[in-house]
């Protein structure tokens, strides 16, 4: 008997290349293009004349974000869950709510880390296909399953549902966990999180990843009802008490506090969006009503892939998916006005 019979074997989530190439312009991974709030640099600063915070173990409980987080949403902090990313919160959830023998449920078309939490916990899962719009039928859902999860806005798509049609939805489903991932949601979309009061089985999940310029210190939230709350942290801290670093606490706080910045930042994504949706589709180029930081688009005359590659090679680097229904699209990251201006000028050249 070899020792590979007792191990776990999984096809693990692919993200997107972070090139090591200098004097590149990077619309592949939906970063933010300008910096996080002024206060977080300042607070930055001060950490660095602290080094004893790190010889310490972190609060297990993100005392410091979640009391802000608290009062920025007006809700108790038996309803809100911290996580590293919203990947850890979205993993966590997975393993706290879908410990049942119905398949869980959800698009074919969307973030491909759902489908990677499912094998590698064990769990049955069914992708629903998405309409020829790359929509949701909710009619599809009607079916006998142990969970649902919903990108909202969708990714790689962009596109999103109107709050009161996630209500009737969710409505339909009260007998199981219904997740809504909102990691897009500040550039465009309705955020669910008033419905937890309404439905006790509905997790919301956001990020300060993209709208917030945070990315890299890894910082992800979910609201709930308390007894949804409560589950996830009880595994949570059966897995790892520690599991946010106090540097991320610390400066995700102050990315919280400066609101006027977080919106100003945020409507320049929005307007820059709009404006090279418009100068796309002057070039010919399809796409999908984007409620997000990026654009999902497609050539009739050109082969996407081979976009990719000439954008590449003048220093440009976008995502191209090589899946069914989706490998002649390409997922163009929003970057500042001069990203795209230079965006623009090569698909000239290139079409």
């Amino acid at each position: 008997m070899s020792w590979e019979e007792n191990v776990r074997k999984t096809v693990p989530y692919v993200p997107g290349e972070q090139p090591k190439i200098e004097n590149i312009i990077k619309l592949n991974t939906n970063e933010n293009p300008y910096p996080p709030a002024p206060g977080v640099q300042k607070a930055l600063e001060e950490l660095k004349e602290g080094y004893d915070i790190l010889r310490k173990y972190p609060a297990p409980a993100c005392d410091i974000l979640e009391e802000v987080l608290s009062d920025y949403y007006g809700l108790p902090r038996e309803q809100l869950f911290v996580g590293v990313g919203s990947d850890d919160v979205l993993s966590m959830a997975f393993l706290a709510f879908f410990h049942g023998e119905k398949p869980v449920l959800f698009p074919d078309i969307t973030y491909s880390f759902y489908d990677v939490w499912a094998e590698v916990y064990g769990i049955p899962y069914k992708t629903v296909p998405l309409t020829g719009e790359f929509e949701i039928n909710a009619d599809d859902y009607d079916i006998p399953n142990g969970g649902i999860v919903i990108a909202n806005p969708n990714a790689p798509t962009g596109i999103a549902k109107p709050g009161e049609w996630m209500d009737e939805f969710i409505s339909r489903h009260r007998d199981v966990v219904v997740i809504v991932d909102e990691a897009y949601v500040d550039f465009g979309g309705e955020t669910c999180i008033p419905l937890i009061e309404k439905y006790d089985n509905l997790l919301v999940t956001q990020t300060f990843s993209k709208s917030r310029s945070l990315a890299g210190l890894r910082i992800g939230m979910a609201f709930g009802s308390r007894k949804l709350i409560g589950y996830l942290k009880d595994v949570k801290f059966s897995v790892n008490s520690y599991t946010m670093n106090t540097p991320s606490l610390v400066l995700g706080r102050e990315s919280v506090l400066d609101e006027a910045y977080f919106r100003e930042k945020v409507d320049a994504v929005i307007k820059t969006r709009e404006w090279t949706k418009k100068e796309l589709k002057e070039l010919g180029f399809t796409m999908t009503e984007s409620s997000t930081n990026f654009l999902f688009v497609s050539h009739p005359q050109k082969n996407a892939e081979e976009i990719m590659k000439r954008l590449r090679d003048e220093g440009i680097i976008v995502r191209h998916f090589k899946k069914p229904r989706i490998d002649n699209y390409l997922r163009i990251s929003i970057g500042t006005d001069e990203e795209m201006k230079k965006l623009v000028s090569v698909l000239k050249n290139i079409l």
